[in-house]
């Protein structure tokens, strides 16, 4: 299955072109702190596909994860994410991430005027699924990452030196030879046009749309992942897709989620009978790290053949369910359900990239030129499963280390040459419907790379794919057939890593493989585009006293014969 390597057809010589320092594609809490940083020593521009609040950040509840509290220690993070990584975490990004993480954190309520919950003029902590204590800061008591996106918004706006473009799609990475120089953009009215810059950056989110039941909002569908792949960069866990334990079950998209610091008050989630899941499972019973949780909820649901469990509440002082649960309150009381006096119905829902493209600790790719933060980069941080509340950390802290490392080599580059870039795509004429196979394409990544695989299922989706390769070759002038195409070149990078990995780990599980393999599986999975075909390797993880190996690419990949 040939992968070609830009989107559409174009030739920069005949279509507009503009210039900047630093060019920044997403405006979550990545790329909007990252384009405020540079802004004070070069020019920026920041280019969003949809509006400038529209990203991930906007939706998240819970918090941020630091340790801001004099009985609380680094060495306790980071052996909480460490845990919660099932093995597969790098130690040196996680002491990079907790140990910067309180300075961010500072930070944002300093220099961006966040206004974070606070008690007797300290942080109000709350706790979270898989931390051995309250760490987590918030805001508005359930709306952290909507406090957080308009702090960083107004920052951004108030920058004479940041550009913004909304409305702009990024349709494919532009390269000076093996240099990254620039992107292609599809702008608000339909136009490609060419952005050409020292450096790029991309913090453009994550993929949470492939699947039919998602947390994340519907301009997640993978664009920066797959811009990446086909720019040539290396590409590693993507079949650690989170869960989100507890998704509000009810006729609505994206799922609104029910944040677990709702469990870290008291909170704990039972079947139709009223009997706690989690008795017996975990020693953090309902705080346990997610893909615990969610893979539990699994089990019970499947096996009282059910879609969906509660979460109850009723036992929480009412008075401060409103007073710190406002957004979570008022949603379910405007779908029917007061959680002062009723259960709340809830499921797992796709909800985090735990992997992404490959980056250093100044957030550098394997394309000199191409940087990444968020969600959409792999730091080593994660590991095999997200802790809860780190993602914003990891947003901060790795946006504020690639303005650090920009601010000493921006000047560096001189040149004012960029090179004309042309493409002709083998064009096919569209011979299906566009909503139609998106919606395929997501029932078919629910089904066979979900929450639990096997290799049966996986193979249906490997069959899947080739049906309808043709949808590769197929040029489309538009948003939602340029993000089909991404949709679906993630997707097959989920699958084949999926089918990959014959163990079970952290939010990656086999019902053929239930158990944990360290002596085959305790290393990362990569992924390449070479010459239009996907290849792989295994990359072993960090440990002491011993080098990082790395194993040949295996070009192409035939299921059943790897």
């Amino acid at each position: 299955m040939m992968i070609p390597r830009y989107l559409v057809s174009f030739d920069t010589g005949q279509i507009p072109n503009l210039f900047c320092d630093v060019l920044v594609i997403g405006s979550g809490v990545a790329g909007l702190s990252t384009a405020h940083s540079l802004s004070h020593f070069c020019d920026a521009m920041l280019v969003t596909k949809a509006g400038l609040k529209d990203s991930n950040t906007n939706h998240a509840q819970g918090g941020i994860a630091a340790v801001l509290d004099e009985h609380d220690s680094f060495e306790s993070h980071i052996r909480d994410t460490l845990l919660a990584g099932a093995g597969l975490s790098d130690p040196v990004a996680t002491q990079v991430l907790v140990t910067e993480g309180p300075s961010r954190v500072v930070e944002l309520l300093r220099d961006y005027h966040a206004k974070f919950d606070m008690r007797d003029e300290h942080f109000d902590f709350a706790r979270e699924g898989g931390h051995s204590c309250s760490r987590v800061v918030h805001a508005r008591g359930d709306a952290t990452g909507s406090e957080v996106e308009t702090a960083l918004s107004r920052a951004v706006i108030d920058e004479n030196k940041v550009k913004i473009i909304e409305g702009a799609f990024a349709v494919d990475l532009l390269m000076d030879g093996k240099v990254a120089r620039g992107c292609l953009v599809f702008d608000s009215k339909g136009k490609l046009i060419a952005i050409w810059s020292k450096f790029v950056i991309l913090a453009s989110g994550g993929t949470g749309m492939i699947y039919l039941v998602t947390t994340n909002p519907r301009v997640s569908t993978g664009d920066g992942l797959a811009v990446a792949f086909r720019a040539g960069a290396r590409i590693s866990d993507v079949e650690f897709v989170q869960f989100h334990p507890t998704a509000l079950h009810i006729p609505e998209e994206p799922k609104f989620l029910i944040s677990e610091a709702l469990r870290g008050r008291g909170a704990f989630i039972v079947d139709v009978e009223g009997n706690r899941i989690m008795e017996g499972i975990h020693p953090l019973l309902d705080l346990a790290p997610r893909d615990v949780v969610a893979s539990r909820m699994f089990e019970v649901m499947k096996e009282e053949r059910k879609n969906h469990l509660y979460l109850e509440t009723r036992h929480i002082d009412p008075i401060l369910l409103r007073k710190e649960f406002p957004t979570i309150f008022q949603h379910c009381l405007e779908a029917g359900i007061d959680i002062r006096k009723m259960r709340i119905p809830v499921s797992p829902a796709a909800h985090y990239m735990s992997g992404g493209v490959v980056v250093d600790l100044d957030g550098q790719t394997d394309i000199p030129g191409l940087f990444a933060c968020g969600e959409v980069s792999c730091t080593g941080v994660h590991g095999a499963n997200r802790l809860a509340s780190n993602s914003l950390l990891e947003g901060l802290v790795f946006s504020k280390r690639i303005a650090e490392y920009l601010e000493n080599h921006v000047k560096d580059f001189t040149t004012s040459r960029y090179p004309r870039i042309s493409f002709e795509l083998d064009w096919r004429k569209p011979r299906f419907k566009l909503g139609l196979l998106r919606g395929n394409l997501r029932e078919v990544m629910t089904d066979s790379v979900g929450m639990m695989r096997c290799e049966k299922g996986l193979k249906e989706a490997f069959e899947f794919f080739e049906r309808n390769e043709e949808i590769l070759q197929t040029e489309f002038m538009s948003v939602p057939g340029m993000e089909l195409k991404n949709m679906f070149e993630v997707g097959m990078m989920v699958a084949m890593a999926s089918y990959l990995r014959k163990e079970t780990r952290g939010c990656h599980r086999r019902r053929d493989y239930p158990d944990v393999d360290d002596w085959n599986w305790k290393k990362h999975i990569d992924l390449k585009l070479e010459d239009g075909e996907i290849c792989h390797e295994g990359r072993l993880t960090h440990h002491p006293g011993i080098d990082e190996v790395e194993l040949k690419f295996v070009k192409g990949f035939a299921y059943g014969r790897d």
